[in-house]
């Protein structure tokens, strides 16, 4: 009897010890399972797409795969320098005039800050200014009337971008004491990753030297149509592998300098007849074309740390009928947000382009392109067009069309990228071109 309940107990023990055995297997199987499928997805992302695998549209070059960088790039991860809790505080005691003046950047006219420039910092808040070649004269004057522009926003709790158009060739604002860099389509010829990433360190070193933090460059287009009037000799060249390659290189040149580059002009402005300073270009080109083309470049500024991109005003109305780019959430969120899994700023192209002007209201559109998923709207000239885009989203803020969270969503993209390349008001010092144009000379 004593021998048959012990045969019995020991069965109901090994039952039990089989059956929590069995249920421990099933939990770390299950937990191995779900890691695979998180490392699967990690790894996925662009690649998945296929960028540019697709050769049907491709003209052949020669150009070999974009080389692993050997620059250590600034801090171009997607953490916050801040605590999420400190920048989130921050935010919070922000007004909405400060909130919608850090989703501007404004140019200004002449050689001096007058007093638009002084209003537009000192009433407006805004988050930066744009300089071009009718506000430069020479090195001493550049560097006085960025120096003044921060003088005047001390006051303010958000120090400013200060930013230029240098992309080399016939696109160059800097002052004339300093040689010219050739253009990206000549760059290109060279087809040298070495030569490209120079030139980007070069003129970051330029434009560090005047105080300024952003560059719109490089030029990421395909030049892919003869008849294009505004992209030709900006263009690295024809082939989406060559443009990848040389572009990635002087983004990360740039970088390596401590200057943000706004890699441009998104989704691809290669492919245009128009110029969209003139007009609205149209782009009769589908998705399938896009992801095989015209966005593999970005695809691979994205995967190597782009941190800001510019959006086109380009139609295309295969992909969104009635929106160009620059306020279309098909091509803003859908596409570069989502499908190609970008989180950085997004800063649209010039808002008094004819292309918005001659066919929107402007405000509306700087509404629209917001509520799409842009972060800065630029608005390069005309005092009063720059009070009516700012008055036009502080409005769509106060009557809920623009949601509290979707500005709060730029203002914290804005902020972290400030705070990432460690942008100040501090003045900068006395301009030396001569070591810089010894660099030129060595390279060219």
């Amino acid at each position: 009897m004593r021998k048959t309940r012990y045969r019995n107990r020991r069965r109901k023990f090994l039952t039990i010890f089989i059956v929590i055995f069995l249920a421990a297997l099933t939990v770390v199987a299950g937990y191995t399972a779900l890691l695979y499928s998180r490392d699967n997805h990690n790894n996925g992302g662009i690649g998945d797409k296929n960028w540019g695998t697709d050769t049907s549209y491709q003209t052949n070059t020669g150009a070999t795969s974009t080389p692993t960088s050997t620059s250590t790039p600034v801090n171009t991860s997607k953490e916050p320098v801040q605590e999420g809790d400190k920048l989130k505080e921050q935010i919070m005691g922000m007004s909405l005039d400060e909130k919608i003046g850090q989703m501007v950047i404004v140019g200004l006219d002449g050689y001096m800050a007058d007093e638009h420039a002084r209003q537009m910092i000192e009433e407006y808040n805004v988050g930066g200014f744009i300089l071009f070649k009718s506000n430069i004269q020479n090195s001493n004057q550049m560097l006085e009337l960025l120096n003044s522009l921060k003088s005047i926003n001390r006051a303010n709790k958000v120090p400013l971008f200060l930013a230029v158009d240098e992309e080399g060739g016939r696109v160059s604002r800097l002052p004339n004491e300093f040689l010219k860099i050739p253009s990206n389509k000549t760059i290109g010829k060279l087809n040298n990753s070495s030569v490209s990433h120079q030139v980007g360190s070069i003129i970051g070193e330029e434009i560090k030297s005047f105080g300024m933090n952003m560059d719109f460059a490089p030029v990421l287009d395909i030049n892919s149509n003869p008849k294009n009037p505004v992209i030709g000799d900006r263009a690295f060249g024809t082939a989406p592998d060559l443009v990848s390659k040389l572009g990635v290189q002087t983004m990360q040149g740039l970088q390596s300098q401590n200057i943000i580059p706004v890699v441009k002009h998104f989704p691809g402005h290669g492919d245009t007849s128009t110029d969209s300073h003139v007009g609205l270009p149209r782009v009769n080109n589908d998705l399938k074309r896009l992801r095989s083309f015209e966005l593999k470049p970005f695809a691979d500024a994205i995967e190597n740390g782009a941190e800001a991109v510019m959006v086109a005003h380009i139609l295309l109305p295969k992909i969104d009928p009635e929106n160009p780019a620059s306020f279309s959430r098909t091509i803003i969120s859908d596409i570069l947000r989502t499908e190609m899994n970008y989180d950085g700023v997004v800063i649209t192209d010039d808002f008094t382009m004819g292309a918005i002007v001659k066919n929107y209201n402007i405000g509306q559109a700087a509404v629209k392109s917001v509520l799409a998923g842009s972060d800065i709207v630029l608005v390069c000239h005309d005092f009063e067009k720059q009070k009516a885009v700012i008055s036009a989203l502080k409005n769509a803020a106060q009557s809920g069309q623009l949601p509290m969270d979707r500005i709060d969503q730029s203002v914290t993209r804005i902020l972290n990228l400030k705070q990432e390349h460690g942008i100040t008001d501090d003045p900068a010092n006395a301009v030396d071109p001569k070591p810089i144009n010894d660099k030129i000379r060595s390279l060219f």
